[in-house]
């Protein structure tokens, strides 16, 4: 076994760090955070200035929740700020082929 005798005091300050951040990753993809649901970095841009800033990227990890819909071939992903549930705006994309693999 890797661990022998009593964890020691660094030992245990990273598995309370580990643990914290085990925590709040479970906590983000449960709330829907953007950082877990796959979204890029150049999609970030929630002030819709052209650019993404650090403070839209850091944002991505506490701020902003994502919704997805789908309606037939059409998928829509709904961007919120979390607090408020104030719309940033909606990413919608139309799949083709996906409904003629579900008939086979």
């Amino acid at each position: 076994m890797i661990l022998r005798g009593p964890l020691s005091g660094r030992r245990r300050v990273l598995l309370v760090i580990l643990l914290l951040v085990l925590a709040w990753l479970a906590y983000a993809w449960f709330a829907g955070m953007a950082i877990t649901r796959g979204v890029e970095m150049r999609d970030m841009d929630w002030d819709g200035d052209g650019t993404v800033s650090r403070t839209e990227l850091a944002q991505a990890f506490y701020a902003v929740v994502v919704e997805e819909s789908q309606q037939g071939s059409r998928h829509c992903r709904t961007f919120k700020w979390r607090r408020s549930g104030e719309q940033i705006r909606v990413d919608c994309r139309t799949v083709f082929g996906e409904q003629a693999a579900d008939k086979r």
